[in-house]
């Protein structure tokens, strides 16, 4: 008899299996002698999204804002004043890439082992004091050692939000969260145009050109926000201080109930990284985010100039951008909802990269001011929803604390530094139509739309298999027929184990296996 699976299925009826594994099934309930029974779910929900997800995409806005204003800067004499080239201008862009990829997992790792209120809120005072910075340099050197501090600094702020908020919600619900969080990046991208064409009236005060005061003045509100997100920012569920002893056992449980186990805490070991780098999941999640973070980059960096160049000056050209902004925040809303409710995130990438294509493909083919104007709607309503309809995706499907942590850096991470390619495609003597970018980010498209539909089938898959009985564990006392001594070997497709290989409770199998536990259901 097999260990049934979370959905129940077995090798054996449902009376058999009550009356063999007894109290051997029974998962610890955190701090089973709380109750909790006068804690109202929906309000508690209410109470989280309050504390949680509004503070946090302000971060992000000021994130994103941050990190592309360079764009909006470049139409106020950036290239200029600086003396440096159009080549020389793409380095500045794609060095922050690579310290943003370098530091995501270590970040990962050091906000799990300390508190988030004190991790995320140093990051963003750091990063604010570099892009205040930005605005202060004088040559090329300057800008390329500001543009990698503040990569530097930037790295732990998106995957260390994504790893946080999954801590605190069910995977059915994660989705909704992260794309609201994420819709701030849409919302800084309409409102970096507002309020570049607002900084641009500062030109020769201070002695400062306007591209510098766009930097200077993001850059002390991102400080100001740092400061303040040490006292604003909570911790994880177990230690939360805005939550009532009950509420925070509460919390827990419904996690575990998720099959969240590792909810309750969980101690660094190396093999969940370890597990973590060698699970064919992150591998295929790297390739799928790829296909979507690198044209996210290539067309937030270079929107305005790719108005610009349709016939639009600097200031319309920026204001042009934001109802393509509220556009494509509407749809992120609208898609983190539907994935949560329908629970298939890989249709929902496989749909809007479809969008998201045909965007692109108009670009090429076009040589219409207007037809392309449609066209980068098309590409951008494609484009940001899938951001975080893909983390969420990826983190529905591994269990364990620190592995997500891991898994979730990794991915992120490889998906940024394809920043460092996207960011070299729009080059100036390609303009007015970029023909050449439009191609590579397309490409970087298709990668996503294959990876995707590869992510779905093995996922499928593997759901088959557990459902067939083919990864089911033993445990003793309950289907101990399945135990060979380790003199006679092993068979690997389900019938015998090793005595090894032998746990001594479901709760013992869900610590030690996570999300390859027989019973975890992988979400397509």
């Amino acid at each position: 008899m097999a260990v049934p699976s979370a959905t129940g299925s077995s090798h054996g009826s449902a009376s058999d299996i009550n009356e063999k594994l007894d109290d051997k099934l029974k998962v610890k309930t955190f701090n089973a002698e709380l109750d909790v029974s006068d804690v109202d779910e929906r309000k508690l929900l209410r109470k989280l999204d309050l504390a949680l997800v509004p503070w946090l995409s302000f971060l992000y806005l000021l994130s994103f804002l941050d990190r592309t204003s360079i764009g909006n800067a470049k139409l106020y004499g950036l290239e200029a004043d600086l003396h440096i080239t159009d080549t020389q201008y793409l380095l500045a862009l794609t060095i922050f890439f690579f310290s943003y990829a370098i530091f995501e997992v270590p970040s990962n790792i050091f906000l799990k082992r300390l508190r988030p209120s004190i991790w995320l809120s140093f990051l963003m005072f750091m990063w604010g004091i570099m892009m205040t910075l930005q605005g202060l340099v004088h040559n090329y050197g300057g800008l390329l050692g500001m543009r990698w501090l503040l990569g530097m600094f930037e790295a732990g702020l998106f995957p260390g939000v994504n790893y946080y908020l999954s801590c605190w919600y069910k995977r059915s619900e994660f989705g909704i969260r992260a794309a609201i969080f994420f819709s701030a990046a849409t919302v800084s991208g309409a409102f970096g145009g507002l309020l570049a064409a607002a900084i641009s009236n500062m030109e020769g005060i201070g002695g400062k050109p306007a591209w510098a005061w766009i930097f200077i003045i993001e850059g002390l509100v991102t400080v100001l926000a740092g400061a303040a997100s040490f006292w604003i920012i909570q911790d994880f569920p177990d230690t939360a201080k805005f939550l009532t002893e009950p509420e925070r056992a509460f919390v827990i449980r419904r996690l575990q109930e998720d099959d969240q186990f590792s909810a309750a805490g969980e101690k660094l070991r190396w093999k969940y990284i370890v597990r973590s780098i060698l699970d064919w999941k992150t591998w295929v999640g790297m390739l799928t985010y790829m296909g979507v973070d690198g044209p996210l980059y290539a067309f937030s960096l270079f929107l305005p100039s790719i108005i610009n160049e349709l016939g639009f000056t600097a200031t319309p050209a920026n204001l042009l951008t934001v109802p393509v902004y509220v556009v494509a925040c509407a749809v992120t809303c609208g898609v983190g909802f539907w994935a949560d409710r329908v629970g298939h995130r890989g249709w929902f990438n496989f749909a809007f990269l479809i969008v998201a294509g045909a965007g692109y493909v108009i670009l090429i083919i076009s040589r219409n001011a207007g037809l392309s104007y449609f066209a980068v709607f098309l590409a951008a309503s494609g484009i940001y929803p899938l951001i975080p309809n893909t983390v969420a995706w990826v983190s529905n499907n591994v269990e364990g604390s620190y592995k997500r942590s891991v898994t979730l850096a990794m991915v992120i991470s490889f998906g940024n530094i394809n920043g460092a390619v996207s960011s070299n495609v729009y080059r100036a003597h390609d303009k007015p139509w970029y023909r050449l970018g439009h191609v590579i980010v397309l490409v970087y498209i298709v990668i996503g739309f294959v990876s995707t539909c590869g992510f779905m089938w093995l996922l499928g898959r593997e759901n088959g298999r557990r459902e067939r009985g083919e990864r089911d564990e033993v445990v003793r006392g309950v289907n101990d027929d399945k135990v060979m001594p380790k003199e006679r070997g092993y068979f690997s497709r389900g019938m015998f184990k090793r005595e090894e290989d032998v746990y001594d409770s479901v709760e013992e199998v869900k610590r030690d296996k996570g999300d390859e536990w027989s019973g975890y259901r992988y979400t397509t």
